[in-house]
């Protein structure tokens, strides 16, 4: 087994290697004057189990192309199998057509992926999970619940007095999985997004005047939605407001309103570097993905890291 990192999170593939008690492969990635990436493998590889640690976090572009251009330096290199490590997928968002004429992007970097000669895809809470039906190949999907939920049951104390809250319709499931594994109630802010960085809140379904909640998704990046909802969540009488997130892939827009809105804290993982900023605390998933590639490179399963 070898680990091979780009340079879109070092400091993670830094830590999933310390788990597993070995080093980085030998890998030179820079650019060209032109912005053209070059890789060097510096060292044999043939026949090896690789893993290429590489989330498609901003800038999206450049870390998905520096990623195909690993793979295919790893497959012309000779190596046995080639995982794509993708703690973060991006473009999950543009998984279907809603609109006349526009691409189903998801699909697009799957193909890419697997014409560059990828073999099997790791990847943590997909935006929209039927995203492991484009592949034609393995794709292990773990989810950060178990590496958040420690932290969260810390944070928020007695389960009977908290509600996880859904910010939207489309997340009721994964805020359902975390009010089971914690005993909370459930309620659901219902939305309206009038543009990219612009969400409107509009009204809550359940229970939460005096009650500590949590609201939970899969990403943020401006914030908009987690911030519109944790004022609408205040005027119905909440008390503590904090948020579960497994992406934080925050800029500065993200960052500011954190900072300025009725959320206490915002609790992520470090799938980007991204994940930082005031009232922004980082749960690592080092430990995960690392015992998650210690099972795959020894065929073994990892249904059990799912569970809490």
């Amino acid at each position: 087994m070898k680990l091979i990192s780009g340079t879109a999170h070092r400091a993670l593939a830094d830590s999933i290697s310390q788990e597993l008690g070995t080093r980085l492969a030998n890998v030179h990635v820079t650019a060209f004057p032109d912005g053209e990436t070059f890789v060097k493998i510096n060292e044999n590889i043939r026949g090896a189990d690789i893993f290429i640690i590489q989330p498609s976090c901003p800038p999206t572009n450049h870390n998905i192309m520096e990623l195909l251009i690993m793979v295919d330096a790893a497959r012309r290199a000779s190596a046995g199998r080639i995982t794509a490590v993708m703690p973060f997928f991006g473009y999950a968002r543009q998984d279907r057509k809603d609109q006349p004429r526009v691409p189903i992007t998801a699909k697009l970097v799957a193909n890419l992926l697997t014409s560059a000669g990828v073999d099997r895809v790791l990847t943590m809470d997909l935006h929209a999970p039927q995203i492991q039906g484009f592949f034609d190949i393995p794709v292990d999907h773990l989810y950060a619940k178990p590496a958040l939920i420690g932290y969260i049951r810390e944070k928020v104390g007695d389960p009977s007095g908290l509600t996880v809250v859904s910010p939207d319709v489309g997340g009721v499931k994964m805020a359902r999985a975390y009010a089971d594994a914690i005993g909370a109630e459930l309620a659901i802010v219902a939305k309206h997004r009038v543009s990219a960085t612009k969400v409107e809140a509009m009204n809550v379904i359940g229970e939460v005047r005096g009650r500590d909640v949590m609201l939970v998704d899969d990403m943020t990046e401006t914030a908009g939605t987690l911030c519109a909802a944790a004022e609408i969540l205040h005027q119905h009488g909440a008390k503590r407001i904090f948020a579960g997130v497994s992406h934080a892939v925050l800029g500065e827009l993200g960052r500011q309103r954190i900072k300025d809105s009725a959320i206490e804290q915002v609790i992520t993982t470090d799938s980007v570097p991204q994940a930082t900023g005031e009232k922004v605390h980082v749960c690592s998933i080092a430990s995960l993905l690392a015992e998650a590639i210690r099972r795959i490179a020894g065929g073994q399963s990892v249904t059990s890291l799912f569970e809490v």
